[in-house]
């Protein structure tokens, strides 16, 4: 019966926290962060062209 006081008390505590974390384990500013660093890279890089058709080795005949 003593253990039941100390038990609770445990539990309690570790149900509380102050853990900012969203889904997929990044914080807000770690998302905000990564989300500025990816605006970067889409601006800094240069549109996507289709590549030139390659002829091929084999006879098409």
């Amino acid at each position: 019966m003593r253990w039941i006081i100390p038990l609770s008390l445990a539990l309690a505590l570790a149900a509380c926290g102050d853990d900012n974390r969203q889904a997929g384990g990044v914080t807000k500013s770690e998302a905000e962060a990564l989300d500025d660093a990816a605006e970067m890279v889409e601006q800094s890089r240069p549109p996507l062209e289709s590549p030139a058709p390659q002829p091929s080795a084999e006879p098409s005949g």
